[in-house]
């Protein structure tokens, strides 16, 4: 069972033809995963971050289903720091 509900996670994330909004959880600051990112564990990707005013490569480290939200939790490559990203579930 468990196996089935990380492929329809994986499935969902994986069909995001446009840009995902979502928030930093420790600064609350707002994120993008822009078009085109395949947002699976292990693999890098760029965001764009708000507070900062640029673009972020992080790598995927783990992916959580909460409610009506998906939590990314990334390894920011530039800063190296994890951070948890909270991103709207459709």
């Amino acid at each position: 069972m468990k196996r089935v509900a990380w492929c329809l996670v994986a499935a969902a994330l994986s069909t995001h033809a446009f840009a995902w909004d979502g928030t930093d959880a420790s600064t609350g600051g707002s994120v993008e995963i822009g078009k085109g990112n395949l947002v699976r564990e292990g693999l890098d990707i760029e965001i764009y971050d708000y507070e900062s005013g640029g673009y972020r490569d992080v790598t995927v480290e783990d992916i959580n289903r909460t409610g009506s939200s998906v939590e990314i939790e990334v390894y920011d490559n530039e800063s190296g720091e994890y951070r948890t990203l909270e991103m709207e579930a459709d």
